[in-house]
């Protein structure tokens, strides 16, 4: 029903606009010509002197008197043939940038050229695109535009590539020497399809253009056709609900696959935020793998330059409110990882003992980002871990920041039993803290217990060494590394006597409560138990770091204390 009524709109319209300069003309017409649904009353002896199409539709008509001729493929539609028909009339008309492409196109379509009759419609466009249009980078732009529904026949009058020839030697020159100020260059070639786009861009390569000028072009592009996908860099965007197979999607993801494609060879042309944002529009879009692997592998190369917030960016779904599959995350990381293993194999270094200062500022930003992701549900234990273990133990000169994203994730996921709590802290190593991180963890309670014992016997033997406390730096060197082995396996053995102690005092609670007598108890039992404290007491007199101080820890009973155990400077226990 609409489509009847617009139809018969422009119906009218057609008849009121051809009337002004067909009927005015005393000789009644005699043939109507059909485009669409506009309909067209004219003359055949005016149509036939300029056209040489129409000539021979009606001399090799079958019909004595033809009166109806469909002309509904005719490039531009309606109005461009309504301009053709006041060409062969002898009507003024203005040709501009906008209409010259589908007026050539129609010419050549109508056979309207200068092999059929001299000045006609062909040569009048074709001295406009020569002398007008093409001599500025803003005409070419919107005649190349115009292009868009005039394929494949735009292309076979050559204009679309005469279009792309001006286009691309104005761009560089305009980005090589500007003569406006601000350039716009960059936004007038941001309103060709990108079919068209991808045409300059490869024709301004060719011509040598700048890593840099190309990278500009395809940003400022890329913003203004994926607007709501890139333009936020803060990773808490709008919403994007659209389905996954939608038309919008499935334009918007041929569109950013053929960008990617664009990209220039030099992987540092691009700022790392803006490759960020492409790569999340990638997830999101559900691009191609090539696509994908393609953006990781060139935020991998300049990572060192990454901050947290742009793997951020990458991390969050566009509200901000759950976190994406972490997998890119990783394989950026590992790229980083092993390239730096690369150059460090090349310059005959040992990777394990030195790390370059990119390899220490990846790793710092990357505890900082997990400190910011350790806080949500989703993330769980092998995902925490899988990132956090991808950097070196080498790269990070202390771990507090690590140690605050474990401790933040342990607070998120109060759950977790001691072993899943133990496998959390097994990335961080707590001899690497810096004085305050070690107070703090030596007092934490989400903390396994053999974490907290390492914070403690690290103090304690700084203390019996009579070493200064250096806040924030780690002893380093081979002896000390080798002296604090010894000393995490001495703190192990500590924890596994600790554990038996504790089990000896619960079974003796219990059989205090079901009423048996202590006496009879230690009687009965008096050729097991003495020997199991024995030798116990012998074990801990061996592993008494104090043995040889001044401190008396004879009495078994004043070192078991499971009640307070904070309030000891050191303790075995």
């Amino acid at each position: 029903m609409a489509a009847s009524v617009n139809g018969g709109i422009r119906h009218s319209l057609a008849m009121e606009r051809t009337g002004q300069w067909v009927f005015s003309q005393e000789i009644p017409t005699d043939v109507v010509v059909r485009v669409d649904e506009a309909n067209f009353s004219l003359h055949k002896f005016m149509l036939v002197a300029k056209s040489n199409h129409i000539r021979k539709l009606i001399v090799e008509s079958k019909e004595p008197d033809l009166t109806r001729i469909d002309l509904s493929d005719i490039p531009g539609g309606p109005e461009i043939f309504e301009k053709a028909a006041k060409f062969c009339y002898g009507v003024n008309f203005e040709i501009t940038v906008h209409n010259v492409a589908p007026l050539r196109c129609a010419a050549e379509y109508l056979q309207m050229t200068e092999k059929y009759c001299t000045n006609n419609l062909a040569g009048r466009t074709e001295d406009f695109l020569a002398q007008v249009a093409l001599t500025s980078l803003s005409g070419a732009v919107v005649v190349l535009k115009s292009c868009q529904d005039l394929l494949p026949l735009a292309e076979d009058l050559k204009i679309v590539q005469r279009c792309v020839d001006v286009a691309s030697l104005k761009a560089c020159n305009e980005a090589n020497f500007p003569s406006r100020s601000p350039t716009n260059w960059l936004t007038e070639l941001s309103i060709l399809d990108i079919d068209f786009f991808g045409k300059v861009i490869s024709a301004m390569k060719q011509r040598g253009a700048k890593n840099l000028t190309i990278a500009s072009a395809l940003i400022t592009y890329t913003e203004r056709t994926l607007r709501d996908l890139v333009r936020d860099h803060s990773g808490t965007g709008t919403k994007f609900s659209d389905p996954g197979d939608s038309d919008v999607r499935i334009q918007q993801r041929k569109l950013l696959q053929s960008i990617v494609s664009l990209l220039p060879a030099e992987k540092a042309a691009f700022p790392i935020n803006f490759l960020c944002c492409l790569l999340r529009s990638a997830i999101v879009l559900k691009a191609s793998s090539t696509c994908k692997s393609e953006l990781e592998k060139r935020i991998s190369v300049i990572l060192e330059h990454v901050t947290v917030d742009d793997l951020l960016v990458l991390s969050f779904t566009y509200d901000g409110e759950r976190l994406f599959d972490l997998e890119s995350i990783r394989k950026i990381i590992s790229g980083f990882v092993e390239k730096e293993k690369s150059m460090a194999v090349f310059n005959a270094g040992d990777f394990k003992e030195m790390c370059s200062t990119a390899m220490h500022r990846v790793a710092k930003t990357v505890d900082a980002y997990l400190g910011e992701i350790a806080a949500y549900g989703e993330l769980n234990i092998s995902k925490f871990n899988g990132i956090a273990n991808l950097i070196p133990k080498g790269a990070r000169k202390v771990d507090d920041d690590l140690y605050r994203a474990i401790d933040i994730f342990l607070k998120a996921h109060p759950n977790l039993d001691e072993i899943e709590r133990e496998k959390v802290c097994s990335v961080m190593d707590p001899l690497k803290l810096s004085y305050e991180a070690r107070v703090h963890a030596s007092q934490n309670k989400r903390l396994p217990v053999q974490i907290v014992l390492h914070a403690l016997y690290y103090d304690q033997l700084k203390l019996r060494s009579g070493a200064d406390e250096d806040r924030g730096v780690v002893e380093s060197g081979p002896a000390a590394s080798s002296q604090l082995q010894n000393d995490v396996s001495l703190v192990r053995e500590n924890e596994a006597l600790r554990a038996e102690l504790t089990k000896m005092k619960l079974l003796f609670t219990d059989i205090q409560k079901s009423g048996t007598v202590v006496g009879s108890t230690s009687s009965r039992g008096g050729s097991r138990k003495p020997t199991f404290f024995s030798s116990v007491s012998k074990k801990l007199g061996k592993l008494n770091p104090f043995k040889h101080g001044s401190k008396d820890t004879s009495n078994l009973e004043d070192i078991v204390d499971l009640t307070k155990p904070r309030r000891r400077r050191f303790s075995i226990s």
